[in-house]
């Protein structure tokens, strides 16, 4: 555990938000868990993201080796004295970061790495991170990106299928693009015991948010601290830890793509007293100039008019990134409802 000096550590809770104790809230024992080897998986993957927008994948086909490797990679990056990790920051958005999440003003208890999956976009700061780790570094980032995109696709596949949607690749073609912007994230809590007990509540690792890419692929270590806010929009409810396991979230652009029938889901983490956690996020998202509007096979079969107005995900990305973490960035691109209820 990092020692802190008082003052250090009184400003730090200045910035960091949090809540009254909660025992970490309710444990939730009702996530959907989908064997992906299962013949009804496309059916199951999309119930869970009609009434979660969450759910755990097994049978994945990513071997644990592939997983425990990246993590203890990324474990000794961060095991690193403050001045070596900052070389590779501040972030440019990629590269190292800590604390500072985004540009306007959200804060948590957490250091991270962030790096492209994009060939277009060039990051000095993800090159100097490149640059001053071993080739084993890099190596256990690349073996993991091939993996777990595989998940991503075969998980997106197995949505178009459930919606009875052709082709079957229309989602997943996005990831599969060689241009596709996606990118890999890996968030290190550390133990914060002394820090929430001056807090007297407990401190957010990350707020809440919703995640602005198609879907989110997340695997961790077997320390707790995930929650999600279920459809009521106001509970919330810890998601058990499962490191052999992937966990996908929907996020934002297949919200608009199934034109709101599969909705983002809000999430957020709380540190642990004890514990570090390490969590490492696979987003897959479209190419830059992707323009992100519902299916027409969706608008058709449904016979429902677009919630939504046209827009690249570069645009929206843009707006993410200018907005909180907290923000419905998906309210500036809908359509607004006449008295009518007719979109205009």
């Amino acid at each position: 555990m990092v020692v802190l000096s008082q003052q250090a550590t009184l400003n730090e809770l200045f910035h960091i938000n949090k809540y009254k104790p909660t025992n970490h809230h309710h444990v939730f024992k009702g996530v959907p868990e989908v064997d992906l080897s299962h013949p009804d998986a496309k059916t199951q993957i999309v119930n869970a993201c009609i009434e979660f927008g969450f759910f755990k994948v097994v049978n994945h086909h990513v071997s644990l080796d592939l997983m425990t490797n990246l993590e203890n990679e990324t474990l000794n990056f961060f095991g690193q004295s403050q001045i070596e990790k900052e070389k590779a920051g501040p972030p440019d958005p990629f590269g190292y970061g800590s604390k500072t999440i985004g540009t306007k003003g959200d804060v948590g208890l957490v250091e991270y790495l962030l790096l492209s999956t994009n060939p277009d976009i060039v990051s000095p700061k993800s090159l100097q991170l490149l640059q001053q780790n071993t080739k084993k570094f890099r190596c256990a980032i690349e073996d993991y990106v091939v993996g777990v995109k595989e998940v991503c696709c075969e998980v997106l596949e197995l949505i178009a299928d459930g919606l009875e949607i052709k082709p079957r690749n229309v989602f997943s073609k996005m990831v599969r693009d060689e241009k596709s912007d996606s990118c890999l994230r890996v968030n290190h809590y550390p133990a914060c015991g002394e820090l929430q007990a001056l807090s007297g509540g407990n401190l957010i690792g990350f707020g809440e948010h919703t995640d602005p890419q198609i879907i989110s692929v997340l695997r961790s270590n077997n320390i707790s601290g995930l929650q999600i806010c279920l459809r009521d929009g106001s509970s919330w409810v810890s998601i058990p830890p499962d490191h052999t396991s992937f966990f996908i979230s929907v996020g934002d652009s297949l919200q608009v793509m199934t034109n709101g029938g599969l909705k983002s889901v809000k999430h957020r983490v709380m540190t642990d007293t004890n514990m570090s956690r390490l969590s490492m996020i696979y987003f897959g998202g479209p190419p830059l100039n992707e323009k992100l509007v519902p299916l027409p096979s969706i608008l058709v079969s449904k016979e429902e008019q677009s919630l939504y107005k046209e827009f690249t995900w570069r645009e929206y990305k843009n707006a993410a990134y200018k907005s909180r973490l907290s923000y419905n960035r998906l309210s500036l691109f809908e359509k607004k409802t006449s008295s009518l209820g007719h979109a205009n």
